[in-house]
């Protein structure tokens, strides 16, 4: 289902996203990792869409495939209208850009910070000369909260935090509409966790940025997202508003995510019912029929394991895949 009707100024849109891997699995045969598996999804201008799910459901590929780091298996990418091919890459990526996981393997060590910022704008070509190069480096450490006497220092005299904001400062560089943040603060301590989201949410009102943020921890990306996809075994079983999903998760799959959020008021925490999943993830290289959640569900019918679930609006702007959503 094309879950992008009703979002006509949408800057993003993705269309049915498979990204598979060939796996050699035996002597002279290959089987096909089904990583992500018709993703669609679409990402308004100036709103920020949080993709979450366990280790291994895909979310990472996805957010790297919708920018073609990897060769599409399937699927389109539309960006502001216009679908990306060869000819309307290089476009893209100047109005596209990543922030990575790992602060501390994603910065060139060899490269001092000005440079490293600076890779975009030279990619580009976005600054006359070099004195035009050099204020830019400035003017982007300070809106990240460095200062520009930093920029001759390398990577490693760098905290934790402090690479991250060097990173989001290389990601404004080409002054992207668009930014895939994949888990930017999940390597981070809690206290620099907070600085780091606050400065994203800045970032976003004062550029009028649009976000997918990738990540696990539900707490921040309530947070962060205006709405939330849910993502099992590289399909979406959920899409909805931030609140509208932790209000009234359908899918059991997001329940048990939601229930495991940990609540600081102690008396709430005793009266919430912990939902536990029986058995364990399985292999993307052997994903059960029918629906891809049934062999963990406490609900699976037989009819769960005949068919996949369609993924439908169960209530208005509240997109479900589940064979029992009155029943869940």
């Amino acid at each position: 289902m094309n879950t992008s009707a009703s979002h006509s100024q949408s800057l993003l849109e993705v269309r049915d996203l498979k990204q598979y891997f060939p796996i050699t699995t035996g002597f002279l045969k290959t089987t096909w990792l089904k990583a992500v598996d018709g993703v669609s999804f679409t990402v308004d201008k100036g709103e920020t869409l949080g993709l979450v799910g366990e280790s291994g459901c895909g979310k990472t590929t996805v957010g790297r495939s919708l920018l073609h780091l990897y060769p599409l298996t399937g699927g389109e990418v539309f960006f502001d209208g216009v679908k990306i091919t060869k000819d309307t890459l290089p476009a893209f990526r100047r109005r596209a850009q990543l922030v990575f996981q790992d602060p501390y393997s994603s910065l060139n060590p060899r490269m001092t910070v000005g440079d490293i910022i600076a890779e975009p704008i030279d990619v580009h070509s976005l600054c006359a000369g070099k004195g035009e190069r050099t204020a830019r480096i400035n003017e982007l450490l300070q809106v990240v909260g460095l200062s520009s006497e930093q920029a001759t220092r390398y990577a490693h005299e760098f905290s934790g935090g402090q690479r991250q904001r060097i990173g989001i400062a290389r990601a404004l560089a080409s002054r992207p509409e668009f930014i895939v943040c994949d888990e930017p603060v999940s390597a981070l301590d809690v206290s620099i966790q907070a600085q780091v989201i606050n400065m994203l949410e800045d970032l976003q009102r004062q550029f009028g940025l649009a976000y997918l943020f990738i990540a696990h921890d539900l707490s921040v990306v309530k947070h962060i997202s205006h709405r939330i996809a849910v993502m099992y075994l590289g399909k979406i079983v959920e899409l909805a508003a931030s609140n509208e999903l932790h209000r009234n998760p359908l899918h059991p799959y997001t329940q048990s995510l939601l229930s495991a959020v940990p609540v600081p008021d102690p008396q709430k925490a005793r009266n919430t019912r912990r939902i536990v999943l029986t058995g364990d993830v399985p292999s993307p290289l052997r994903v059960p029929s029918g629906c891809p959640f049934r062999t963990r569900c406490a609900y699976a019918t037989l009819l769960c394991a005949e068919g996949e679930p369609e993924f439908q609006e169960a209530a208005p702007e509240h997109f479900a895949a589940c064979h029992l959503l009155d029943k869940s």
